[in-house]
């Protein structure tokens, strides 16, 4: 949507202004609903996703390994890695552990208890969920849900 591949952009703040022009950006900052102009200019530069990396996000969030996902998607360990950098900013794996997160955050928004949330979205148990989520959020679960 901005042009340049999701890993330039991993885990850095960049100003919009230094990603598109000023005249783009000034209508965003002078908008009486930014949200809405936000959205808008996102739908305006939106373009149909990679049907790979489509796939790619479908078996990593379905807990597939990387390696069937690399051979179901004809691509070699190394190119996968390269696409999935580029699209979503992280690796296979990576990517793979922030899907089964967002997955345990929503099945514990839903006031499911944290043994049940662990084993349903795919962790070894209670204290595996809470290392990951620690150590993908810098926060324990219990602030993600409130």
């Amino acid at each position: 949507m901005l042009g340049v591949p999701a890993d330039e952009l991993t885990d850095r703040r960049v100003p919009l202004a230094d990603m598109v022009t000023p005249a783009r950006v000034r209508p965003l900052a002078e908008a009486g609903d930014p949200l809405a102009a936000l959205e808008d200019f996102a739908r305006r530069r939106w373009r149909t996703p990679d049907r790979t990396m489509v796939a790619v996000a479908a078996g990593a969030r379905a807990g597939v390994p990387v390696g069937a996902i690399a051979d179901s998607c004809g691509l070699s360990s190394r190119q996968l890695q390269r696409r999935c950098r580029a699209a979503f900013g992280y690796g296979p794996k990576t990517l793979a552990r922030i899907l089964r997160l967002q997955t345990a955050v929503g099945l514990a928004r839903r006031g499911r208890p944290f043994a049940d949330v662990s084993v349903t979205a795919g962790y070894a148990d209670q204290a595996h969920l809470a290392r990951d989520v620690k150590a993908l959020s810098g926060v324990p679960l219990s602030e993600l849900v409130t």
